[in-house]
């Protein structure tokens, strides 16, 4: 169900050889919460300071003008995702496609799918696994009831969102409308889908070769109808007594979604890391998939690092095997 990681090393000589640039918003941070990124500074910090461990020639970059003239590296290990406007995600990818230069996570053309979420779930139905039915409102596209999945409650996000940012339930159409207008006034296109109780089961994959299946984690909620916040997410807010992060191990469920996420990312091959998001009901056991998130939060605090160590896998670790097998991959050594 989940597989075998042996970790991978840079080699010497590349190591040696190889200009690196780390480009975050926070890759020349300080240290502690950021006021509006809350942890996702401390996670920056974290990779910085191990990028800089593995004795990388390294390049610190925190914006997208960076990369707007060449700056004379081999390999680009961006995480810069989240860059104030409308599909940021595909800049970083776009810009050193243009540059021809390799680097860490998917294609813009893929990143540009997993970051879509409704392109994300249609590609997700054709692979015959279940995700809950949805509504997409495009900005300047009319907003009309045909053909929305009204329930009792429902979820209305950015239909690019992360870490929940921007995530707003509604009961009733009116509802719904104010919450779209509100997600179109930030920029974003706006999605609709049932709220599902339960819990949500992260799947972590890396490349190693082949995409291989990491240890599965569940974010257990006390409360299964509670609508998990950026803020929380974040660690901007308390959040102690609503959710906690465990090891999933149930063994009737496990192999059912080891399967839907071995169909899913066939959409995505090649890629070197991402999440795979599964929305479980403990009471009927129905599984339903969330969202794919490609150049997720690596942090040791958050899925990947806590699937890692059950992984038998350092921080560390984890972090040199995703970026030698890209090096790898990119036909860098």
């Amino acid at each position: 169900m989940t597989d075998i990681i042996r970790p991978t090393a840079i080699p010497d000589a590349a190591r040696a050889r190889l200009r690196v640039m780390f480009i975050a918003k926070h890759a020349k941070w300080g240290g502690g919460l950021h006021p509006e990124d809350g942890n996702h500074a401390l996670y920056h910090v974290e990779v910085r300071t191990i990028l800089e461990e593995l004795g990388l020639n390294l390049l610190l970059a925190d914006s997208y003008d960076a990369l707007f003239q060449n700056p004379g590296v081999d390999f680009v290990f961006p995480l810069l995702n989240r860059g104030g406007f409308l599909n940021s995600e595909m800049l970083l990818p776009l810009l050193c496609t243009r540059l021809g230069i390799p680097y860490l996570g998917a294609s813009p053309i893929l990143r540009g799918l997993s970051d879509d979420k409704h392109l994300t779930k249609l590609a997700v139905r054709a692979r015959g696994v279940p995700t809950a039915p949805w509504a997409i409102f495009r900005r300047g596209a009319p907003v009309t009831e045909a053909g929305v999945p009204m329930a009792e409650r429902m979820v209305i996000k950015p239909n690019a969102s992360s870490a929940s940012w921007g995530v707003m339930d509604a009961h009733d159409w009116p509802g719904v409308v104010r919450a779209v207008a509100e997600i179109h006034d930030m920029g974003h296109d706006a999605i609709l889908e049932p709220f599902l109780n339960g819990s949500d089961v992260e799947v972590p994959v890396i490349t190693i070769g082949d995409p291989v299946i990491m240890p599965m984690m569940l974010f257990e909620q006390a409360d299964p109808s509670h609508l998990r916040t950026y803020y929380e997410k974040r660690d901007l807010v308390d959040r102690a007594q609503k959710y906690q992060l465990v090891d999933f191990d149930d063994s009737r469920l496990m192999p059912q979604i080891a399967d839907y996420t071995r169909r899913i990312m066939g959409e995505f091959v090649p890629f070197d890391y991402g999440r795979y998001e599964f929305r479980v009901n403990p009471e009927t056991g129905e599984v339903n998939f969330l969202e794919v998130n490609l150049n997720c939060n690596l942090w040791s605090e958050k899925v990947f690092g806590r699937s890692a160590r059950r992984a038998g896998l350092t921080q560390a670790q984890l972090i040199e095997t995703i970026l030698a097998e890209s090096m790898k991959r990119h036909g860098l050594f």
